[in-house]
């Protein structure tokens, strides 16, 4: 063996040799050359990290990555000089493989273990999202000078300055814990082997690595393994959650108690709850154990609801307990009575909000007065509104024309898939005239350019149509304005859109 000090400099001088008179401005293929002579020796290239350059740790740790050399990439994650690994960017640049995912973890794992951590340590993130920090690994692989403020200390954290404090009283500091920031989709039967893993190591370290998931889906997946998942994740960290799970009501009441303990849920998405033909008692608890959850969410902003079958007479019951003022509410493809409609046109807050969606409700059947009331209290901050499959006829939807003239902040509206008139049509366009924020309408195929009752599209008349509707635009001075028909194929469903040309679906085009 060297001593101690021929040792360090001979690991040095190594380095210098293979990164010799490389700066910030070194061609990118240099840095890549260099890091894969270093890495060719693993030992070696381990033992060079504790003099390695903080400005190359990156470039280093890219193709420590790309040739899965796993040993080196555990020993760099616990030297890491960064508050920072966004992994998850790393990730989607290159095709992960399971055994570097696990070094990575394995070599948090070695850090959070040691009661000295290591002098370089500066590691208090490990961002597995892949739609973060995505000029990260770009602008260190160029070295470019624009990312030395990544450099710069971060402030002292509440938890180092309790540490000190601590340490001068005599008594052992609390280690901070890592944070590794991920965005979970669960969709199937059985954990994917990455997730299990980190869900592993979280287990293991329990107070010291915590899981921060700011997006949470979760589609098909056993309430069980749901429970488990939920166990390990902090969840007041989840902000954006989605449900779309065939559940039924009891089944929903067993994940309620999670959904409470979400304090800073800002988005809400539950779709497909389904509730026994017979209502019981149970049943009624857990619509009001659903609403009394909303207390618990003093952050939520935007709740969508889609396929409920339980709210018909119960929007009452569920919007209640909200405590804050919605901007986005979205009630799509659910049964709602007059009630329902008329609740909701004198709720509180409603005034405020920005983004309206009744799409998939059929109100044909219903008086639309209350409607109209809804619109025009939400006329000054309404910004989209969207109701399509509505099945809101010629009648009803004029009746709504005065109240959408006054949306003067509107800049989308959507009502496709109603059967309207060419008249009505025009009348529309000449009530929102005067939106000077309207930009984008999605209108039906007006009834006149179907051949018969069996909703053949005839899209010569659909051209002749949209062209008189485009004509009326310039004259008004609102050529700008995007208007779109958008109306589905008769034999596919899909959507025909028609704005300047029809872009038809498959049936449409020749073999």
């Amino acid at each position: 063996m060297w001593p101690k000090l021929p040792q360090r400099m001979y690991l040095q001088d190594s380095f210098q040799r293979r990164f010799f008179r490389m700066n910030v401005q070194a061609p990118p293929r240099l840095l890549e050359l260099g890091a894969q002579c270093l890495l060719r020796n693993e030992a070696l290239a381990i033992m060079a990290l504790e003099e390695l350059p903080i400005e190359l740790f990156p470039p280093l740790f890219m193709e420590a990555f790309a040739g899965r050399h796993t040993e080196a990439l555990k020993a760099m994650v616990q030297a890491w000089p960064f508050p920072c690994l966004p992994l998850g960017a790393l990730m989607q640049d290159h095709q992960p493989h399971l055994d570097t995912f696990q070094a990575a973890l394995d070599g948090l794992d070695v850090l959070l273990a040691q009661e000295v951590r290591p002098r370089r340590w500066k590691l208090q993130v490990l961002d597995l999202r892949r739609k973060t920090h995505q000029d990260f690994w770009t602008l260190w692989s160029g070295m470019k000078v624009s990312v030395c403020s990544l450099l710069e200390p971060e402030p002292a954290q509440p938890m180092q300055k309790r540490c000190r404090v601590e340490a001068q009283a005599g008594l052992k500091p609390e280690q901070a814990p890592v944070e590794v920031l991920v965005d979970l989709c669960i969709k199937e039967d059985t954990l994917d082997e990455t997730l299990s893993y980190l869900l592993k190591k979280a287990k293991k370290r329990g107070k010291l690595l915590h899981i921060r998931c700011q997006k949470l889906r979760i589609f098909t997946m056993p309430m069980k393994s749901i429970r488990k998942i939920l166990k390990v994740v902090q969840l007041d960290s989840i902000q954006d959650l989605e449900v779309d799970c065939i559940w039924k009501l009891a089944t929903l009441s067993r994940f309620l108690p999670h959904l409470g303990r979400m304090g800073n849920l800002r988005r809400l998405l539950l779709s497909r709850i389904h509730i026994l033909p017979h209502t019981t008692p149970d049943q009624e608890n857990c619509v009001n154990q659903l609403s009394a959850q909303f207390l618990n969410l003093p952050h939520l902003q935007e709740l969508y609801l889609d396929s409920i079958s339980f709210l018909e007479g119960r929007l009452h019951q569920v919007l209640r307990c909200l405590n804050t003022p919605l901007e986005t509410l979205s009630i799509t493809n659910c049964l709602i009575s007059e009630s329902d409609l008329t609740y909701l046109s004198q709720y509180p807050s409603v005034s405020l909000l920005k983004d309206l969606g009744l799409s998939g409700v059929n109100l044909t059947s219903l008086n639309l007065e209350s409607l109209q009331v809804l619109i025009e209290r939400t006329s000054a901050t309404l910004q989209e509104l969207d109701l399509d499959e509505c099945g809101i006829m010629d009648s009803q939807f004029s009746a709504l024309l005065p109240s959408l003239s006054g949306c003067s902040q509107l800049t989308t509206f959507s009502f496709c898939g109603n059967p309207i008139s060419m008249a009505v049509l025009e009348s529309l366009l000449h009530h929102t005239m005067g939106l000077s924020k309207l930009s984008h309408v999605l209108y039906p195929a007006p009834l006149e350019s179907y051949e018969d009752v069996h909703g053949t599209l005839h899209l010569g008349l659909l051209a002749q149509l949209h062209a008189r509707l485009k004509q009326l635009l310039c004259k008004s001075g609102r050529s700008s304005m995007f208007w779109v028909s958008a109306s589905p194929c008769p034999h596919c469903g899909d959507q025909i859109l028609y704005d300047t040309e029809p872009i038809l679906c498959p049936c449409y085009l020749p073999d």
